[in-house]
Order: structure tokens, then sequence, then C-alpha cells
């Protein structure tokens, strides 16, 4: 059985005991929370939500705060004398799947 759920505006296709990297929610460590579930698929049968699918549950539990790798960008305008460095790394949330249920 696996799902493809709904957390913040990225769309995930899990299964019961994976774990993955998700952008980070309000949620602090160690809470479980319920995912918004928008296909359902089961041995032979797959449930489309319109836009959720009714009575569908996935329950998520948060692993760890992470960060993802750096990127870094440059700008600057030629003959002027200007030039400008920054990085970013985005704040993730490693999360586990702990329960899929219909």
């Amino acid at each position: 059985m696996y799902a493809v759920i709904r957390i913040g505006n990225q769309q995930f296709s899990v299964q019961k005991g994976q774990t993955f990297l998700s952008q980070k929610t309000d949620n602090p460590v160690g809470v479980e929370f319920e995912a918004q579930v928008h296909l359902l698929a089961q041995e032979n049968r797959v449930h489309i939500g319109t836009p959720t699918v009714n009575g569908a549950k996935v329950i998520l539990k948060v692993l760890e705060n992470v960060k993802g790798k750096k990127i870094r960008g440059f700008k600057y305008k030629k003959r002027k004398n200007y030039h400008r460095t920054w990085g970013h790394r985005q704040q993730l949330q490693k999360l586990e799947v702990v329960s899929i249920t219909a």
C-alpha cells in the first residue's frame, strides 16, 4: 500500500516505514501529525481524491530538523566595481511514515 501526500506545497509518494526529507513544518521533533492524502493505492484498488481522499490518513513522525546543502549566489555589474555573494541553506525535516489507513 502506498499513498501520495501533500506537505506544504510538495507532494510525496510514501509507504509505511519510509523516511524522507520535506520542507520544515511547524511541528517539533518527536511529534506525530497527519498529512493530506491525494491518492491511496491498495492491492487492487486506487482511490483518487477530489482533492483529498475521504477517510484516508497518513500519520507522520518528525525525526529531526536538518539543513539542506548550501546554495551560493553571486551577482555583479561589469565596470562598476559592484559584486555581491550570498548563501542559503534550506530548513528541512526528516519524516517517517508511521501508518497508512484507509
